[in-house]
């Protein structure tokens, strides 16, 4: 009879710790089976969240986020000069669509560094241009400081040939991310960039009288 009672007990711990065993595995098992869905959700999407942002970009993403910043900031103080010293309306209309369309791309490759522990290059007003007069496409002091004093059709004209350029510049440096950045949605705005800019080309070359 005692050793019958032994048995079961014996088998009765077997059991539990059966079931314990299982009962950790399962909860292990779960927390994996979340982590890589996360992983395979977040892989493709935007830059919403520091997790997201944070998968699979290279140091081409980061290049490109902290030279467009200044590019675009650059492009947005030019802009805001028009509405004030501008005479052609196409031309305030052209500055305006420009600052609505690159200050969010702003704000979202900001965030895009900060959640990847990068740098995130000073925002204006007050930047130095000198500093960024190398990069493809921007501007110098002075001609910041010409365009600045201009005004009427001369302003328009000068406004329209510093752009074009401009654009040309952010372009180039789009499809370089295009062609070697790893992180889906900064390649996604440089296509964006590529093609909504190219356009805006177009469209200055033609209110300046170009082909």
């Amino acid at each position: 009879m005692r050793n019958t009672r032994t048995s079961m007990a014996r088998r009765t711990a077997l059991v539990a710790a059966t079931v314990t065993a299982g009962l950790v595995l399962a909860a292990c098992g779960g927390s994996s089976d979340s982590g890589s869905g996360h992983d395979s959700h977040t892989s493709g999407s935007s830059s919403s969240s520091p997790s997201s942002s944070t998968a699979a970009h290279n140091a081409q993403d980061v290049s490109f986020a902290q030279g467009m910043i200044p590019h675009h900031q650059q492009a947005l103080e030019m802009a805001k000069l028009a509405a004030g010293r501008a005479s052609s309306a196409k031309v305030k209309d052209l500055a305006a669509r420009i600052e609505k369309a690159q200050d969010p791309e702003i704000r979202t490759m900001s965030g895009w560094l900060k959640s990847w522990g990068q740098s995130v290059p000073s925002a204006m007003p007050g930047m130095d241009h000198s500093a960024h007069s190398g990069m493809a496409g921007m501007m110098d002091t002075e001609d910041m400081d010409k365009l600045a004093k201009a005004s009427g059709a001369e302003f328009d004209t000068m406004f329209l040939t510093m752009m074009i350029e401009h654009h040309k510049g952010a372009v180039q440096m789009a499809g370089t991310e295009k062609s070697k950045g790893a992180y889906a949605p900064a390649t996604t705005m440089a296509d964006d960039i590529i093609t909504g800019q190219t356009a805006e080309i177009k469209e200055m070359n033609q209110l300046l009288g170009k082909s």
